[in-house]
This record gives C-alpha cells, sequence and structure tokens, in this order.
C-alpha cells in the first residue's frame, strides 16, 4: 500500500468553534467525533480532528487545494462576513488575492490563530 495522509490533529481554543469554521470555508460536513476531538472529514478521506490542549497553541499551516467553484464561494464568504484575508503569508497584502502557480489564493487566520491558505493550482 503506498502512503497516504490519513488525518491531523489542530490545536484549538474551541474545538466546536474551529471545526464549524472549517466547515463552513471548505463546505464539509461534520464527522463522527470521540473522546477529545471534534472532527471534520475532507472529500478524499482525510479527518481534521480539533482539539483543546492544556498548552498555549503555536500558530501552525494549512494549505487547501480547492476547485474554483469552492474558491469563489469561500472567497465570497469571506468578504461577505469581513473576515480579514490576505494575498500573502506575510499579511502585507490585505483584501485581495494571489495569483500564483498558474491559479488563485488567498490566506485567512482560523479562529485559534493558524494560517489558513486556500489555493486553486498545486505548487508543484
Amino acid at each position: 500500500m503506498a502512503a497516504s495522509f490519513n488525518h491531523t490533529i489542530i490545536a484549538a481554543a474551541n474545538r466546536e468553534e474551529s471545526a464549524r469554521f472549517y466547515r463552513d470555508l471548505l463546505e464539509v460536513a461534520a464527522a463522527p467525533s470521540w473522546g477529545p476531538f471534534t472532527n471534520v472529514q475532507l472529500s478524499d478521506g482525510v479527518l481534521l480532528q480539533f482539539a483543546e490542549p492544556p498548552v498555549d497553541i503555536q500558530m501552525q499551516h494549512y494549505a487547501f487545494l480547492v476547485d474554483d467553484d469552492l474558491f469563489d464561494r469561500a472567497y465570497a464568504r469571506l468578504s461577505d462576513h469581513g473576515v480579514e484575508h490576505w494575498a500573502d503569508p506575510q499579511m502585507r497584502r490585505p483584501g485581495e488575492i494571489n495569483h500564483e502557480h498558474g491559479g488563485r489564493g488567498f490566506y485567512v487566520k482560523d479562529p485559534a490563530g493558524h494560517g489558513i491558505e486556500l489555493i486553486t493550482r498545486p505548487y508543484l
């Protein structure tokens, strides 16, 4: 069997709020949850597990490859709700998208402060 990505645990100040943010942004359904995790499953089966650790949360970066239609809907939702976003990871181009790698992309912070990137074309 070839290796594939299965799941990751994402630290959250409020696991329900963070899971809801990702479900709304990526248009995915809730997944069965257990123990300290609130789960979201992506269409390729990857499980995002949100947990509230007893430590300070260190910012992480998560990038999601989406199609053009989902990108447009996600960007419109963020813009309609006045959510701050940037065209670049250094946050120097607020309220914009980029056109890198032959596609489009933007950066936004999730409720726990993690950097989220949505792109329409892979880097490689």
